[in-house]
């Protein structure tokens, strides 16, 4: 019987553990937090799935791969968007609940980007958590999955080139035929950010330690709406998709004048909008006082439309039924990651990645509104199937075995700035931003790999691994970012705007660690 290790709990993870187990794999998901603490569970818009009569896969790859800048990968988008019916029937069987209408039809949404409203959601605006519900239970009840929580994933155990398992921070290695990695991405790299705490990059720091192959990690999209308050609340799409307008004190709707769909063109264009006009000293606003009828009538539709960001709002003191919502942008989803084919096989024989944590080309340079459900979920199965199959170990991996050493790094000049995680998300959010520039990359380049020199050998705790992953992730984010000159999708720099994609190699003394 084939064994299997999931290190992440999130949807990709779970429908990977799932359909392994379906298959008759042992199955262990590994959770750092609890089973539930995941960016799927934060997830508020929907899933974009064609299963209206009127809607087509082929109006869903076009607009997957209009959204990507050109740099999509058509494959990627066909298996995707022709697998929406079927995950969405799967989701259904696992126990997700989404909302219908008084004839038992889905109740369907528009969000930036789609030619069709194609997305359908759950609980309003809590789609990510009754998913996180259904998936979670279905994997505690099923006698294939076990469940490690509150356990973090330190490095993949390597034995003659191929994944054997993981090597867990508090000691002990968990061995396996084939590793999954389905940790999510690293928002936790900026300032203001959309995910979760435990969005630290593990998975991809792990990858890397490993020698995988990983791309396009200068990708990173910034969601246009955050509630400009402490704790940076999503204010979902949705929100504009039923109607709501993006304004500046003046009330003037300033995203016209650089996108003739407004409040509903690409992500990328809206939330570089927004910061250009915040930069200017301009305040920005999301209006949702005009969405239906009256004061009255409109917060009834709000508070039922959108419960968890109505209640979000109204605790910040904020009546949005009759009252502009102060927002702004954060990062949100990358991209880019570990370089997977279409069955989640990475450059290493047994280790596949799936979700955020994964590269499958499906995004290109700038993700569609709700694909990121949808790629989790196929991804997911997809991955499950393949991991099954392969090869089982020849016995238990020696204890020589137990992952790679660090990366080799270059002696960088001393930074000035002392680490913290707060001073890297800084760093970052300042430099490796909205808009890049060669100087500014460069810059934090050095400060971070002055601050990876510095680190101890040694690991005290979770919180010190997680800031070591998240830096070697954000080295080699800015050096991809460096290396891509010219202006493409969510990827842009102020001293290149020319749209190319082009990339070159970074000079020597700015490269770190493996190439990207």
């Amino acid at each position: 019987m084939t064994s299997l290790v999931v290190v992440g709990s999130g949807i990709a993870g779970l429908t990977t553990a799932l359909r392994a187990a379906s298959l008759g794999a042992e199955v262990t998901v590994v959770a750092k937090a609890a089973l539930e603490d995941t960016a799927t569970a934060w997830a508020q818009g929907g899933i974009a799935a064609v299963t209206f009569p009127d809607d087509s896969v082929e109006d869903h790859v076009r607009d997957t791969l209009a959204a990507s800048a050109g740099l999509g990968d058509a494959a990627a988008a066909g298996i995707v968007a022709a697998g929406g019916a079927e995950v969405i029937a799967e989701l259904i069987s696992h126990g997700v609940v989404f909302d219908t209408d008084s004839s038992g039809r889905f109740v369907r949404g528009l969000e930036a980007a789609h030619s069709y409203p194609r997305v359908i959601h759950a609980g309003g605006d809590a789609t990510g958590l009754e998913i996180q519900r259904a998936l979670s239970a279905a994997a505690r009840a099923h006698d294939g999955i076990v469940v490690r929580e509150h356990e973090m994933a330190a490095d993949v155990v390597l034995d003659g080139g191929r994944a054997r398992g993981i090597r867990l921070l508090r000691g002990g290695v968990l061995h396996a035929d084939a590793v999954v990695l389905a940790t999510g991405g690293a928002g936790a790299l900026f300032a203001h950010t959309t995910n979760p705490s435990v969005a630290t990059g593990d998975g991809l720091a792990m990858a890397l330690r490993a020698g995988a192959a990983v791309a396009d990690l200068e990708f990173v999209q910034f969601h246009p709406t955050v509630l400009h308050a402490p704790g940076a609340f999503l204010v979902s799409e949705a929100v504009r998709g039923e109607g709501a307008l993006l304004v500046d004190e003046t009330g003037h709707r300033f995203v016209l004048d650089v996108h003739p769909d407004g409040e509903l063109a690409p992500r990328d264009v809206v939330a570089r909008a927004i910061a250009d006009a915040m930069a200017e000293g301009r305040q920005v606003f999301l209006d949702a006082t005009s969405l239906r009828g009256g004061t009255a009538e409109n917060a009834a539709f709000l508070a039922s439309r959108f419960p968890t960001i109505d209640r979000a709002v109204r605790a910040a003191g904020i009546d949005w039924s009759a009252q502009r919502v102060p927002v702004t942008p954060a990062a949100h989803y990358l991209m880019g990651g570990v370089v997977t084919d279409l069955d989640g096989r990475t450059s290493i024989p047994g280790l596949f990645a799936a979700g955020e944590t994964a590269r499958t080309g499906l995004h290109g340079a700038n993700r569609l509104a709700s694909n990121s459900l949808l790629e989790g979920a196929v991804f997911g199965s997809r991955v499950g199937a393949a991991a099954t199959s392969a090869p089982r170990s020849r016995g238990r991996v020696g204890p020589d075995a137990a992952g790679p050493g660090p990366l080799p790094r270059q002696a960088p000049p001393r930074a000035d700035l002392p680490f913290s995680r707060r001073a890297l998300q800084r760093l970052l959010w300042d430099h490796a931003g909205l808009r890049r520039d060669a100087i500014g990359l460069t810059r934090a380049a050095a400060t971070v790999a002055s601050w990876r020199a510095s680190r101890p050998a040694q690991v005290a705790d979770a919180a010190a691994a997680e800031d070591d992953n998240l830096l070697l992730v954000a080295e080699h984010l800015l050096a991809a970012a460096h290396a891509r000159r010219g202006s493409v999708g969510a990827h842009v720099r102020s001293d290149d705007p020319f749209t190319s994609g082009k990339t070159a190699p970074l000079p020597e003394a700015t490269l770190i660690g493996a190439p990207c």
